[in-house]
């Protein structure tokens, strides 16, 4: 559910089951019930049957905030780089973190990542490819010490006002808002 409602554009059925790892019989039967439901809507484009959230149903922003809590980016990063050693904070920035504020604007095309400390970079880059394709939005690292975190730059100053949503490190977050 969480591939249907947290990825902006409709999927087919097909591309779910592969995505997900999930039977195509076994997908087929709970899209029905999905859609009987109400919960999700779907659409034709030649023999491919799209599926996608019901925007127009009552549980679908309830159901999008839940999902982003439990199967969003950030308990997936959280979760995918516990291991990396040198990681001091984690924080999604830029229009992915607006949106999940509250802020008005247009749906995020990526997720911006903010990693801090001296983590190897290459472990970073993979994580991000993996966790993206997990959730249908390309992830963005940037990667800075604590120094560079600390400093007052253009770039920085526009992070910290457009707000951050924490993944892991640093729960004393007030230097960010």
């Amino acid at each position: 559910m969480a591939s249907i409602f947290l990825g902006e554009s409709p999927k087919s059925i097909q591309n779910l089951s592969e995505h997900l790892g999930i039977p195509y019989a076994t997908l087929h039967k709970e899209i029905g019930r999905l859609l009987e439901a109400g919960l999700i809507s779907e659409s034709k484009v030649g023999n491919n049957r799209l599926i996608g959230s019901n925007r127009k149903s009552p549980y679908f922003r309830p159901l999008r905030d839940l999902l982003e809590i439990s199967s969003g980016p950030a308990p997936m990063l959280k979760e995918a780089m516990r291991g990396i050693k040198g990681i001091e904070k984690v924080v999604i920035f830029g229009s992915w973190a607006h949106r999940a504020l509250g802020h008005r604007g247009p749906a995020p095309e990526d997720i911006d990542v903010m990693v801090i400390g001296h983590p190897d970079v290459a472990k970073i880059y993979v994580v991000c490819l993996a966790v993206g394709k997990k959730i249908g939005w390309p992830i963005n690292p940037t990667i800075m010490t604590e120094d560079e975190w600390q400093e007052d730059t253009p770039f920085l100053k526009n992070v910290r006002k457009g707000g951050v949503i924490n993944v892991f490190g640093s729960s004393d977050l007030k230097e960010l808002v």
